[in-house]
């Protein structure tokens, strides 16, 4: 678990070197095509025997990798690392909460909230584009939890995630080409967006792979709630983006609500359909 959270925020450290040469679009196209690369190789989707019913989920699941992916490298290239990941992060603590009534879960609702007003602290100077970027990113990882739930109960193993990045690929094939071909790439930042393809999509889905048979789920949602802190790290070793103490204060809130809501859903009455973190996804 440690391996796949670092391996993912590294990735996204990695691919922001390259940003300056092809930019964030052409960085998430080739990411795209070695994620679908690497879920069409394990998933082996049969495309063919696909129902109407089974495409739909599939379909809405690859739109929302195409634009989650995209919305959060932009929002990384305008505002920072650890402040788009954390941001990013309210999607997943978003579903844990939404239709609760427990008394804790909305002190974490309200925790996070006061948290991201901290974070963000509006101002004149604000880049509120790149805010935005990184809420459109939170709400696409939101809605991947609730068609992920779909497509897994729709098609075996892992054919419809496998069949769903292989459509996004496919989506940004005219994009990513136009953008190579705009700013052709220097070795480095090819090689920057193929190390982030490999670090944020193969490694980070192996490895929860690996951990969900060792480990409860909720023990690795749970785990997975430091994803800000390693993005907020992995940002200031890396690229040298530095955060005030307000911001490290801001951080530590929202991933300690995210970890409280996941814990408590875990031992709720209810808990055999509470949420699951959906980081175990390929795209994560």
């Amino acid at each position: 678990m440690l391996g796949s959270g670092l391996s993912n925020q590294v990735g996204a450290a990695v691919a922001a070197l390259a940003f300056p040469v092809i930019g964030p679009a052409g960085v998430v196209a080739i990411r795209q095509w070695v994620a679908a690369g690497v879920l069409w190789a394990v998933g082996r989707p049969r495309l063919r025997s696909f129902t109407a019913a089974q495409w739909r989920p599939v379909l809405g699941l690859a739109l929302v990798f195409a634009v989650m992916n995209l919305s959060l490298y932009t929002a990384i290239d305008r505002v920072g690392l650890g402040l788009a990941v954390t941001l990013e992060f309210l999607g997943p603590l978003t579903v844990a909460l939404a239709g609760s009534r427990r008394r804790i879960d909305a002190l974490c609702a309200l925790a996070a909230a006061a948290a991201v007003v901290v974070l963000t602290r509006p101002s004149p100077s604000t880049d509120y584009l790149g805010i935005g970027l990184a809420l459109l990113a939170a709400t696409c990882w939101g809605c991947y939890i609730v068609l992920n739930r779909t497509v897994g109960r729709r098609l075996p193993g892992l054919e419809g995630s496998a069949a769903a990045a292989a459509v996004s690929g496919a989506l940004y094939a005219p994009v990513g080409a136009w953008m190579l071909w705009q700013y052709p790439p220097t070795p480095a930042a090819l090689a920057c967006a193929l190390a982030a393809g490999v670090l944020s999509s193969a490694v980070p889905f192996l490895a929860d792979l690996l951990a969900l048979r060792r480990v409860p789920a909720h023990f690795f949602g749970v785990f997975m709630s430091v994803n800000p802190v390693f993005a907020a790290l992995v940002g200031f070793v890396v690229l040298h983006q530095h955060l005030d103490a307000a911001a490290w204060a801001a951080i530590s809130v929202i991933v300690g609500a995210n970890a409280v809501a996941v814990t408590a859903a875990s031992v709720a009455p209810r808990c055999g359909t509470g949420h699951r973190n959906p980081s175990a996804g390929p795209e994560r």
